[in-house]
Order: structure tokens, then C-alpha cells, then sequence
């Protein structure tokens, strides 16, 4: 019986965490293995320990986050032919991985270039206006989501000084080529972002000028986030619809026109034909009698 209140009680906190997604994806077709990881809360010294550690302040949303769970993972697979695929995976770092972002150490050559020499003074295009980071110490970047390897999604902050709390903060992504691309002001906007794009691969280069793969746009058209549609992926009928594909319709030809009826002969009474073939064959008979 503790057992069945415990599941309740965890499904109900995933549902009210992930928005609902994890519902609306348990009944998307082919969609297998939706797993939310259940973490505990973070302690409040260990928010102490990191802000006193970086010398910076946390957001109040981000802080609120770590007080509920310590990082997040919800991850989902699909149906590809008889075996699952991994599509979906939504992750935000406990506060232990909230770490600086730093070089590999394959990069520690006294010849080789640091992230501080890749730094790019001219302001990309895909920065809308704002005030791109820097590797060197004007900013402080800590990696918020690894992004499944194809970039990172960074807790920035901007215009710091050595020895100065920093307490403004952004959250910025940096594609593979180390370009920044803004994402959003705050850590909601992003964690929103995240959940509605269902952790598609490569949903954050859509904030980009050249966007995602192919690939990641084919998955993208059949699981498409739900800021596509403002029902919640529910049909009127009630039912859940991803690119519902009626082949009665979408592979209909053109209609032909309808044939012209052709008119048949009128028929003759009976009596009439038969009063016809009598006079025939009575004007039959006087001709050969003549």
C-alpha cells in the first residue's frame, strides 16, 4: 500500500516539475522509456558553499530549482523499427556540476591556443544586440546543460570584476564552432524552453542563424514541440496527434469528371410494336401478292 502512495506521490511531483510533458509523452505513438530521474532537494549550505566558492550570487528562480531537486534528467526514446531509439533528453546540472567552464586539458600545450585567443571581439549576428560573453575574466560561465554533446547551455555572468560579486545573470548558448547565441534573461524562460521543445536533439540551434542537422529537423516534424500547437497536442476529439497522416486524403489524385450519361432509346409501348409488325408484314404480303 506504501508502495502504490510512493508511485502516486512521485508521478504526481514529476507531472507538476516537467509541466505535464511526461503525461503528454506517454501518449505520443511511438514514443517508449519516458524516465524522469527523482533527485532530492539541494542543501542550503551547498548554495551557500558554491555562491561563496565563484563569487557569485544565484538567481532566485535557479535557487528555488536546486531547493526542489538537485539537477534534472528526463530522458525518452522512440520506436524505430522493432528497436528504441534515444530521442529526448532534458538536463540540468546538480549544483556539484554547476562548475566553470574550462579547457581540456588536451588543450594545456604551451603552444597551443587558449579559449582566451578564440575570443571574438566583433559581435555575432545571431546575438540580437546583446553583449556577447567573453572566455577571459569579464565573464563568468558555468555549464548549465551539456546539451547531449552538441554545445552548452552556460549560466553566464557579464561585466565582472575581480574580487566583485557578480548577481546579474543570462543563460547563453555555445555551439560547437564556440560561438554564443542568447537564449534567454532567466533560468524559467529556459527550463520552459526546454520542456516544451520536449528535449529534441538540437533544439537550441533553432536560436541559431543556420539552426539544427537534417536529421535533428526530421525528428523535430514528426515530435513536434508542443509551441507549435496551443491545445496541448490534443485533437478536439480528445486525442493525442502528432502529423496525423490520412492516406485517404494526402494521397488522393485529382477527381476526374464524371462521364456524360449516353440516352437510351425510348422503348415503344408493347401494343404499338406489335401493331407495327402487323402492318409491316401485311404491306410485306400485298407486295408480293402484286
Amino acid at each position: 500500500m506504501e508502495d502504490v502512495k510512493d508511485e502516486k506521490t512521485l508521478k504526481g511531483f514529476s507531472e507538476r516539475l516537467t509541466l505535464g510533458v511526461t503525461r503528454i509523452l506517454e501518449h505520443l505513438p511511438g514514443v517508449l522509456d519516458v524516465r524522469f530521474v527523482e533527485r532530492e532537494p539541494a542543501e542550503k549550505r551547498s548554495l551557500l558553499s558554491w555562491e561563496q566558492k565563484n563569487c557569485c550570487v544565484l538567481p532566485d528562480d535557479l535557487r528555488d530549482f536546486y531547493l526542489t531537486t538537485d539537477g534534472f534528467t528526463l530522458t525518452w526514446n522512440a520506436k524505430l523499427e522493432s528497436e528504441p531509439a534515444p530521442v529526448g533528453c532534458m538536463v540540468i546540472n546538480s549544483v556539484a556540476k554547476l562548475r566553470l567552464l574550462t579547457e581540456s586539458n588536451i588543450y594545456s600545450l604551451p603552444s597551443a591556443p587558449t579559449l582566451a585567443d578564440l575570443d571574438f571581439e566583433d559581435a555575432f549576428e545571431g546575438s540580437e544586440g546583446h553583449e556577447e560573453p567573453h572566455f577571459d575574466s569579464r565573464s563568468r560561465i558555468f555549464e548549465l546543460d551539456p546539451c547531449g554533446g552538441n554545445g552548452r547551455a552556460c549560466l553566464v555572468y557579464k561585466d565582472c570584476s575581480p574580487g566583485e560579486v557578480a548577481q546579474q545573470s543570462e543563460i547563453w548558448f555555445l555551439d560547437r564552432s564556440l560561438y554564443w547565441h542568447f537564449l534567454t534573461s532567466s533560468f524559467t524562460a529556459y527550463y520552459r524552453l526546454m520542456l516544451t521543445n520536449l528535449g529534441l536533439p538540437e533544439w537550441q540551434y533553432t536560436f541559431t542563424p543556420y539552426g539544427p542537422s537534417p536529421q535533428a529537423k526530421q525528428w523535430a516534424s514528426l515530435y513536434q514541440p508542443l509551441t507549435f500547437h496551443a491545445d496541448r497536442h490534443l485533437d478536439p476529439a480528445g486525442e493525442p496527434f502528432v502529423n496525423v497522416l490520412d492516406p485517404a486524403k494526402a494521397f488522393r489524385g485529382k477527381a476526374k469528371p464524371a462521364a456524360p450519361k449516353k440516352k437510351q432509346p425510348a422503348q415503344t409501348p408493347a401494343t404499338g410494336g406489335a401493331a407495327a409488325k402487323g402492318q409491316g408484314s401485311t404491306g410485306r404480303q400485298s407486295v408480293n401478292k402484286r
